[in-house]
C-alpha cells in the first residue's frame, strides 16, 4: 500500500499530515506530488472530492520549505473556496513554522488584509478580483512568486476571470512552476494551459464528466407549480444534511425563507451576501446548526463539507458542465450520496445537454418517455400544439405563406404598430356623398379663418386625399371647416 511516508516530504510536513489523519494518498495525489516535486508544469483533472487540494498544497509547502525564499500564490474562483484552500495550507504548515499564509479574498476588511501582508506571508491564497486591487494599490508583490496555482481553473473561466488572471501573470517573473487542476477539462481548459503551463504533464484520473459512482443520481419530471411541494415531500423523507441548488440569488433567500416556515432547519447561501455573513453561514452548516443550506452556483462552488447526504438541483443548471460539480458536492473522500433533480418543461435542452455529456452516445430524450415523480407529467413535445391548441395557420399567415386568413386574431407586428392612426390613401378612389359634404357653404370666401388656423384641421395628407369617417370624425371636420380653416381651399371641388 502506498502511503505518504514514501514521498520525499520533510518531517515536519510528514507529522501534519499524520495529525491530520492523511495516511493513503488519493489517484490524485499518488501522480500528482512526485511529479510537482520534480518541478514540473501540471494540468490535473479529476472527479470532484479526490483531494486535489491537498495535491498541489502538499507539494507547494515542501518546495517553499526546501527553497528558504520565494513565496506561491495560489487563485481560487470564489471566497468560500480560497477559505477552505486557506484552512488546509494552515493545518498542513502547522504551528510555529515560520512559513506563513494569509487568504485576499473581497468582502473582507482591506486594512486587516494589509496587515497580514505586512507579516510577509510566503503563500497567498486568493480571488482574481482582490489580488488584482492588492496589485493596484502596490501593496503586493509577485514578483519572487515561483510557484503558482488555478484550481477550478474551468470555473474561473466560465465566470469571466480570464482577463484578471492575465493581468495578475504579468506581474509574475517568467521563470516559475504553474499548477493548473479542475473538476473538468474543456477545451478552453486546453488552450489557456498551452498559454501559462510549459511542457505539462497530463495527470486526469477517472472520467471527469461523470459523477462519482457512489453518488446515487435520481430524476423527477415534474410541471413547475408542483416543484415546491415535491421538495417539502423530498426533504420530509431524507436526512442528514441537503444541499438545494436553485437558479437565481432571490429564489435563494425567498426559498430558504419558506422552508424555515415549513419548520425546516434551512438558510441561504448567494453572492448577495456580506462576506462575514457567509462565513457565519458556512461555519453553522459544518458543524450541523441547520441541515438544509439553499444556495446557487458561484456561491456554492467548491464546497468541502464531508456531512452533506444529498444534492437537490430544485432548478437544473444553466452549464451542463455544473452538474459535475453540483453532484460533486455529496460523496466526499469516498462517503456515499444522492443526487435529485427537478426536470419541468422548460427544462427539456438544458437536461438533453446533461445526458450528452454524461454520455456522449446517447440520443436525445423524448420527455414523452422520460420517468415520472409524484406529481409528473408526460409530453410529446413532437406531435403537442401550442397555444392552446390554436393551429399554427390560423390567425397568422396561410400554411402556403399567402394571404392572411379570416380566422382567429390578427395581431400586429411592431412595424404595423408604428403606422397605426397615420393618413392611409387606401380610400384614394373613394367621393365623399351627399350626407359628407360641409353645411354653410354661403359665405365661404368672405369667412375668415380663426387664430390657429390650418393647425386645427387635419393632417396635411389628409387633407389632399379625402376618405371616409365615421359620424364622429365627419362632424368634427365640418365643425373646423365651418370655423374657417379654408385656407387653401378656394372651390368647393377641393373636397368632392
Amino acid at each position: 500500500m502506498i502511503n505518504f511516508e514514501g514521498f520525499s516530504l520533510s518531517q515536519n510536513l510528514k507529522n501534519s499530515l499524520a495529525r491530520m489523519n492523511f495516511i493513503e494518498p488519493t489517484p490524485i495525489q499518488i501522480s500528482s506530488i512526485p511529479l510537482a516535486l520534480e518541478g514540473r508544469d501540471i494540468l490535473g483533472s479529476a472527479q470532484t472530492g479526490t483531494g486535489k487540494t491537498a495535491a498541489f498544497s502538499i507539494p507547494l509547502i515542501e518546495m517553499l520549505t526546501r527553497a528558504k525564499q520565494g513565496s506561491a500564490l495560489v487563485l481560487t474562483p470564489t471566497r468560500e473556496l480560497a477559505n477552505q484552500v486557506i484552512a488546509v495550507i494552515i493545518q498542513l504548515l502547522g504551528k510555529n513554522n515560520p512559513i506563513k499564509a494569509a487568504c485576499l479574498i473581497g468582502g473582507e476588511s482591506m486594512h486587516k488584509q494589509l496587515g497580514q501582508l505586512k507579516s510577509r506571508p510566503r503563500i497567498i491564497v486568493g480571488t482574481p478580483g482582490r489580488i488584482n486591487d492588492h496589485l493596484d494599490r502596490k501593496s503586493l508583490k509577485l514578483s519572487d512568486t515561483g510557484f503558482l496555482v488555478l484550481d477550478e481553473t474551468d470555473r474561473m473561466l466560465d465566470m469571466g476571470f480570464g482577463i484578471q488572471i492575465d493581468r495578475i501573470l504579468k506581474h509574475l517573473p517568467a521563470k516559475k512552476q504553474t499548477l493548473m487542476f479542475s473538476a473538468t477539462i474543456p477545451e478552453e481548459i486546453v488552450r489557456m494551459s498551452s498559454k501559462y503551463l510549459k511542457n505539462p504533464e497530463r495527470v486526469s484520473i477517472g472520467a471527469t464528466n461523470v459523477p462519482s459512482i457512489k453518488i446515487k443520481q435520481e430524476v423527477i419530471h415534474i410541471k413547475q407549480e408542483q416543484k415546491y411541494q415535491e421538495l417539502i415531500k423530498q426533504l420530509q423523507q431524507r436526512t442528514g444534511s441537503i444541499l438545494v441548488f436553485v437558479k437565481t440569488k432571490h429564489n435563494s433567500k425567498n426559498l430558504a425563507a419558506k422552508l424555515c416556515k415549513e419548520k425546516f432547519k434551512a438558510d441561504a447561501l448567494h453572492g448577495n451576501l456580506r462576506q462575514s455573513k457567509r462565513t457565519t453561514v458556512m461555519s453553522a452548516f459544518r458543524n450541523k446548526k441547520f441541515t438544509i443550506l439553499v444556495a446557487t452556483d458561484i456561491a456554492a462552488r467548491g464546497l468541502d463539507v464531508p456531512h452533506i447526504e444529498h444534492v437537490i438541483n430544485y432548478d437544473l443548471p444553466q452549464v451542463a458542465e455544473d452538474y459535475i460539480h453540483r453532484t460533486g458536492r455529496t460523496a466526499r473522500a469516498g462517503a456515499e450520496g444522492s443526487s435529485l433533480s427537478f426536470i419541468t418543461s422548460s427544462d427539456r435542452e438544458k437536461w438533453n445537454a446533461i445526458e450528452r455529456l454524461l454520455d456522449p452516445t446517447k440520443k436525445k430524450e423524448n420527455f414523452s418517455k422520460g420517468r415520472t415523480g409524484s406529481g409528473g407529467f408526460q409530453r410529446d413535445y413532437k406531435n403537442k400544439k401550442r397555444g392552446g391548441g390554436r393551429e399554427r395557420n390560423r390567425g397568422g399567415r396561410s400554411s402556403f405563406g399567402g394571404s392572411r386568413s379570416s380566422e382567429g386574431f390578427r395581431g400586429n407586428k411592431p412595424a404595423e404598430r408604428s403606422r397605426e392612426n397615420k393618413p392611409t390613401d387606401r380610400f384614394r378612389g373613394n367621393k365623399y356623398t351627399e350626407a359628407f359634404k360641409p353645411k354653410n357653404i354661403e359665405g365661404f370666401k368672405e369667412h375668415k379663418p380663426r387664430e390657429g388656423g390650418e393647425k386645427d384641421y387635419r393632417r396635411k395628407s389628409d387633407r389632399e386625399k379625402p376618405k371616409f369617417f365615421s359620424k364622429k370624425s365627419k362632424d368634427f371636420k365640418d365643425r373646423n371647416f365651418n370655423a374657417g380653416n379654408r385656407k387653401k381651399y378656394k372651390n368647393r371641388e377641393s373636397f368632392n
